[in-house]
């Protein structure tokens, strides 16, 4: 089984903008193919990653950004897994690429949330619920992962104080990251007194609407070699995914199972464990997120993953030096929400091509990539991104 090769990526600015969602498309794509052919000449297929057509009141994704990128008679699917959706984009490319079906495939991701208001955005993100059991109660994403957050308070010795860290940490990444929502540091001490959400989640604790495109093209090791230096590309080594119970009470709120299972099958598929992960983006969509997270993929025994914003060094016994985050994550660097799997695609890509600037992790080779749809792990998708150069 061959592996695909990441040979570049793009992205808009995140934030809230007035530019449509086809127009930060295309910026993603202007800054991925500065210097290749025009996409015409190489793309075959296209993945667009897209959770709500009610934002913008657009569906036809998939066909809307093939016909803006110049492509004609393509195969161009959207695909949807709620905040999931960029990574399963990205999913669909390698195991096309992967499968000898096409050469180049672009997996692209988009999100135009600021369009209606933070009511309409609330609604759009509350589809992701049972129906049944949970969106007829008036259940948002911060009351559930609340419930999450105030469970792992309760069976650990995690405290507010230690959530609030893992915001400082991140937001002092994003201060490091051209492309983040939020580019300036914050302290514990604004993070403990910002404004109760769902308790214990407070503002800082949770990721902000945004608008954002991320483009991620995919290709052939053979074809890499004709378009980049072998030190601009890596490979797609491992995918994992899985889905979990879509309603978060039918399931187990102190473990994330679904993200275990992605993970761990990304890490067979590469040959690697995580000790030897160097970088590492999870879906952080809110600060609990990242504590659970560095459980369920293996970088931190059960009931530590708080500790991720500590140096390595300061962890506890059993944590591997993995840096988490190094983006920004969804907390600082933004979630619009379809691009989302591709924007940690880009991190990933980036620190493994040394081309992360001020946030670079020194000889990062190997990075995991956690990217969760619903609440938790109603769908996960993991890849294991490797610096072509590494074994």
């Amino acid at each position: 089984m061959s592996e695909p090769r990441i040979v570049t990526v793009g992205a808009s600015p995140i934030g809230a903008t007035e530019l449509t969602g086809r127009d930060l498309f295309s910026a993603a794509l202007t800054e991925a193919f500065d210097g290749l052919p025009d996409p015409a000449e190489l793309v075959e297929a296209v993945y667009v990653g897209n959770q709500s057509e009610r934002y913008e009141g657009q569906i036809m994704y998939g066909t809307l950004l093939a016909e803006w990128a110049g492509l004609r008679n393509v195969p161009a699917e959207r695909v949807e897994g709620c905040a999931a959706a960029g990574a399963l984009a990205l999913k669909h490319a390698v195991q096309d690429v992967r499968a000898g079906t096409y050469d180049a495939v672009l997996a692209c991701g988009v999100e135009k949330m600021t369009a209606g208001g933070t009511a309409l955005a609330t609604d759009a993100l509350s589809s992701a619920f049972d129906r049944a059991l949970e969106q007829r109660s008036g259940i948002t994403a911060p009351s559930q992962y609340a419930l999450l957050a105030q469970r792992y308070l309760h069976e650990t010795d995690a405290t507010e104080e230690a959530l609030a860290k893992i915001a400082v940490k991140n937001h002092r990444n994003a201060a490091q990251n051209p492309r983040a929502h939020f580019g300036r540091e914050v302290d514990a001490e604004t993070v403990l007194e910002s404004d109760y959400i769902a308790p214990p989640l407070k503002l800082f604790d949770c990721a902000p609407v945004s608008d954002g495109a991320a483009a991620v093209l995919v290709t052939t090791a053979e074809l890499a070699d004709e378009l980049v230096a072998r030190d601009e590309r890596v490979r797609v080594s491992g995918v994992g995914a899985a889905a979990n119970n879509i309603a978060v009470a039918e399931r187990d709120l102190t473990f994330v199972e679904g993200a275990n299972v992605a993970a761990t099958t990304a890490y067979e598929q590469a040959g690697v464990d995580p000790e030897d992960v160097d970088v590492a983006e999870v879906h952080d969509a809110f600060t609990v997120c990242e504590a659970l997270l560095a459980e369920a993929v293996g970088f931190a025994p059960r009931g530590r993953g708080y500790e991720s914003a500590l140096e390595p060094d300061e962890r506890s016994e059993g944590w591997t030096d993995v840096h988490l985050s190094t983006s920004g994550g969804l907390k600082a660097r933004g979630h619009p929400i379809g691009a989302t799997g591709l924007m940690q695609a880009i991190e990933a890509y980036e620190q493994l091509t040394g081309q992360a600037g001020d946030r670079q992790v020194a000889d990062a080779e190997t990075g995991l990539l956690l990217n969760e749809g619903g609440v938790a792990d109603a769908v996960t998708v993991a890849h294991l991104l490797t610096a072509e150069g590494s074994a």
